[in-house]
């Protein structure tokens, strides 16, 4: 047992692109839970005093099998130059830590640029058993407002950034990745054709800005969720609740764990 108060990891390694992973659990269906949850419980910075990925783990390992890692250049990871983070190498670095676990087919939850990056896992490959977008739209994503806001904040990255940045240089990678996204058919036959089981859990009332462009992400959702319900997605608002619901295991956990104990 680990100090945090959950079993110590069942295997760990390094995938060959440089990636650190854990897996916790020793039987259940297999979950990746991806950004802004990772393998190194202080990558990230907490938010209520105790890191939240202990938290979550404790929450959920006692029915799936888990995998995190210190993913984008975090932790005991390697660093990715920031010119090669495309699209296309997050989800091959991914499903390539997948692979190292033994995990063929998976579910898949992550929050903001994890739930992203989760989208763009389920229209690539037919590997995911179940969905979860924590706090970002499905449809009408703001893709646009992140590319122009992230070249501005570039040169100079704001202090939340430079928290989890190993160096400011660092912070050209999202540029990078919202430019690789840049056109993508959010609303076209890609998301239309995910099948396997999905949720979007989000907070009534999450605003989240970059470089000051605002990017709506609960008012996206609830005005999309007509469309998104009619395509086969569960949508939960919760309520009193903002953006950090991403990284609050003891309020959000109840409600993903409704939707993945029924469907896997």
């Amino acid at each position: 047992m680990s100090a945090s108060g959950i079993p110590a990891a069942a295997e760990s390694g390094t995938t060959r692109s440089g990636v650190y992973y854990e897996v916790h659990g020793h039987s259940g269906p297999p979950l990746f839970l991806g950004f802004p949850v990772t393998a190194s419980p202080d990558a990230i910075p907490s938010i209520g005093g105790s890191p939240a990925g202990p938290r979550f783990l404790a929450r959920l390992t006692d029915r799936y099998r888990v995998l995190v890692a210190d993913y984008p250049s975090l932790g005991r990871s390697s660093t990715i130059p920031p010119a090669e983070f495309t699209v296309e190498r997050v989800c091959e670095d991914l499903l390539g830590v997948a692979d190292a676990a033994g995990f063929g087919r998976f579910a898949w939850w992550g929050g903001t640029f994890g739930a992203i990056a989760g989208l763009q896992i389920a229209t690539r490959t037919d590997r995911l058993t179940a969905l979860v977008s924590a706090g970002w739209p499905p449809l009408g994503g703001p893709y646009a407002a992140m590319l122009q806001g992230t070249r501005l904040n570039a040169l100079d990255p704001p202090p939340h950034a430079r928290a989890i940045l190993r160096d400011p240089a660092q912070y050209g990678q999202w540029v990078t990745f919202y430019e690789s996204l840049a056109g993508w058919p959010d609303e076209a036959d890609a998301v239309r054709r995910i099948a396997c089981p999905r949720l979007v859990a989000y907070g009534a009332n999450a605003e989240a800005d970059v470089a000051g462009i605002p990017l709506h992400p609960a008012a996206t959702i609830r005005a999309r969720r007509g469309e998104l319900e009619a395509l086969g997605w569960q949508v939960v608002e919760v309520p009193d609740r903002d953006s950090a619901l991403i990284l609050d295991p003891e309020t959000l956990v109840p409600v993903v764990r409704g939707f993945l104990d029924t469907v896997l």
